[in-house]
């Protein structure tokens, strides 16, 4: 094997031109800076000031990132990035995994590393160990100690780039790497991959002052003294490009981030995040479960949870029945001929589940409600009068995810869609965008939503459907339809499916996670796939316009949210059993039972817990299941037909408080969803 530290230094881009006159560099506030022709990021970050010179990582020119040593030229228009935007996480988080992949090589020597992308909060590095090895828990903090020790060394990122072949040679005992620099070079177009290879074809590598070498567009911060915040998390096995055919590899995740306080918040947040884990919750609370003898990512419904998921359901039918949706049903699988109109067989087909065999024809299990609802459009002539048709169904449909990617109600292989899909002229779109708008906003706000994020995805640059008047048109109306409800946005440019443009609806959780839930999609393809059509004004044929909306995404996965946001405490109205009633002794069992009987006429969920143990136990056991309500009656409140009640989350329990105030205060609670 290569020894990535024996590598001769090659020379480094020569950033150190004599200086021969002066070039003016402007700032994004519009101010401008001369400075010696050949000056660099850093020497433009000491010239506005010391304090940024030692904060900045990189530089920002034409929307591209380049290392503090990178040459300015004349007409630059230049930001200095630090490490409290987001940019200058990701570099930073980048550099860590740079880092990380160096204390592995060190450690392992015969160890051979593939890629290390920086994600969402952190970073993460896939390795192969010799005879399949496996990293174990105390490997991490031994690696974590080698990282510190790079990190104290303070050593320099220095960036070089050579010719394909250079590097084929370079990096000629480490596969993946060469297996990179192979497709990349030959015109492949995998975008995780591309990150690696300049768009000249040249090869960029960066080398740490010991020798180390990585393989990396870049670009990095300027030396490993700048990192440190960071902590390793665990390790998962992961196949070589998401393949099962590939080998599996060893992924190590680490968080890093720009300070001290931020790194202890985010690892507290993970604490309380393995808390409110919806898998540990559903088990605890009996709520859902995953049989083995089911297969992976299928799961069965406990009478409590399936009781909350009714409640969720209903509450959906009863919003949209009053919101001018008709309701449909499809069946759970169709012949090949629909998914082949569709266009499901052609770039779905390896999310499908594979089909049956029946009768001469071949049926798939759906991946998706969408068809079924054309073709109960299909099934008479329409006429401009009954649009927009608002069709709704709770379906059930059946996605192969690969094993590595389920993650319990989050992330399944069967699932149920709060579905819908609008047919509408082309006048109607702006109109129908915000009225779906407001719609989802205000059912996700009865849930206890409140902190909204949208992004709107415009046309895609490569391939897509319809002419550009209906493009710019869906653009404007979704656009509108953001502005008008206020809602705070980002614009994905060129980020769009090919049949048109959507929005994402995120929320914000009780411990600041963001979750994507609700999506509103424009499509200019299924109408003109299934040639649908309607009779316009002018009497003659036009095609309408389909809208794809999903609001709670799943209802699975919206539980599995739901779950987690509340930490297993659902608000009264939608939690499964809302009051329990615990007689002190037998002898107020009665009193006990006439409660009871008032609380189910009334239609509360109510339950009693008999006296076989002493009354402590009974309310730390109603605590620890999460009843909204724990009433304690005794000798006193037979007398005076009062109770004594447990609020969820208060330590201190309300003595003889009138029944029918009780009544009162939780008629309101639950009609208030409070």
């Amino acid at each position: 094997m290569t020894d990535l530290y024996s590598h001769k230094i090659a020379p480094c881009i020569d950033y150190s031109q004599d200086s021969m006159s002066d070039i003016k560099i402007t700032l994004p506030d519009g101010s401008s800076r001369t400075l010696p022709e050949g000056s660099t990021g850093h020497d433009l970050a000491a010239d506005i000031g010391a304090g940024l010179a030692k904060a900045a990582l990189v530089v920002k020119k034409d929307e591209e990132l380049h290392d503090l040593s990178a040459p300015l030229e004349d007409g630059d228009v230049v930001a200095i990035v630090t490490q409290e935007t987001e940019e200058g996480l990701e570099v930073l988080r980048h550099s860590t995994a740079h880092v990380l992949a160096q204390a592995v090589l060190d450690l392992w020597p015969d160890a051979t590393y593939a890629i290390g992308p920086p994600i969402e909060n952190g970073f993460y590095y896939d390795f192969y160990l010799p005879d399949n090895a496996s990293f174990n828990p105390e490997d991490l903090e031994v690696i974590e100690k080698k990282m510190r020790e790079i990190v104290k060394a303070d050593q320099k990122f220095h960036r070089h780039e050579i010719t394909t072949d250079e590097a084929l040679k370079l990096f000629s005992n480490h596969e993946y790497k060469k297996e990179i620099i192979e497709k990349v070079s030959s015109g492949g177009s995998d975008q995780e991959l591309s990150s690696e290879v300049n768009s000249d074809g040249t090869v960029s590598y960066y080398q740490n002052d010991e020798g180390f070498i990585d393989l990396c567009l870049g670009p990095h911060v300027p030396s490993t003294g700048r990192l440190g915040h960071f902590a390793l998390q665990k390790v998962a096995g992961a196949y070589w490009r998401g393949d099962t055919n590939r080998p599996m590899l060893q992924r190590i995740y680490g968080t890093a981030w720009a300070n001290k306080k931020d790194l202890k918040e985010h690892l507290e947040r993970l604490v309380e995040a393995e808390k409110r884990d919806h898998r540990r919750l559903a088990s605890d609370l009996d709520l859902v479960s995953w049989p083995e003898t089911l297969g992976p990512g299928l799961a069965v419904w406990h009478p409590k949870g399936a009781l909350v998921r009714k409640i969720i359901e209903d509450y959906s039918r009863e919003r949209h029945e009053a919101g001018g949706y008709d309701f449909v049903y499809s069946p759970h699988i169709a012949k090949s001929v629909l998914w082949e109109t569709s266009g499901h067989l052609d770039f779905y087909a390896e999310g499908m589940y594979p089909p049956m065999e029946l009768d001469g024809a071949s049926y798939y299990p759906k991946p998706m409600n969408c068809p079924f609802h054309v073709a109960v459009y299909q099934s008479s002539q329409r006429s401009y009068r009954e649009l927009p048709l608002r069709f709704f169904e709770l379906g059930t449909v059946y996605r192969y995810e690969l094993s590595g990617a389920i993650h319990g109600l989050l992330r399944s292989r069967g699932f149920t869609q709060d579905d819908s899909h609008i047919f509408c002229t082309r006048e109607d779109i702006g109109k129908e965008l915000a009225s779906l708008l407001n719609f989802t906003l205000s059912v996700l706000q009865a849930f206890g939503f409140t902190d909204f994020q949208a992004k709107l995805s415009t046309r895609p640059q490569e391939k897509s459907v319809g002419e550009d008047e209906l493009w710019n048109s869906a653009t404007d109306g979704l656009r509108a339809a953001l502005e008008s409800a206020n809602l705070e946005y980002i614009v994905d440019e060129g980020g769009g499916a090919f049949y048109g443009p959507k929005i994402d609806v995120d929320i914000t959780d009780a411990i600041g996670r963001s979750w994507q839930l609700s999506t509103i999609q424009l499509d200019f393809n299924l109408p003109e796939r299934f040639e649908l059509e309607y009779v316009g004004t002018d009497g003659n044929r036009h095609r309408p316009v389909m809208i794809h909306r999903a609001l709670m995404g799943s209802i699975e996965r919206f539980f599995g949210v739901l779950l987690e946001h509340y930490a297993g405490a659902f608000p009264t109205w939608l939690a499964p059993e809302q009051v329990r009633i615990l007689p002190i002794a037998e002898e107020h069992d009665d009193y006990a039972h006439e409660l009871l009987q008032k609380l189910t006429t009334a239609g509360f969920r109510a339950t009693i817990e008999a006296a076989t143990d002493p009354l402590g136990k009974r309310v730390r056991e109603a605590k620890v299941e999460k009843i909204p309500h724990v009433l304690v009656v005794g000798k006193d409140d037979v007398a005076n037909e009062t109770v004594g009640e447990n609020v969820r989350g208060s330590d201190e329990p309300e003595r003889d408080l009138p029944f029918t105030e009780f009544i009162s205060r939780l008629t309101a609670e639950v009609e208030e969803r409070q």
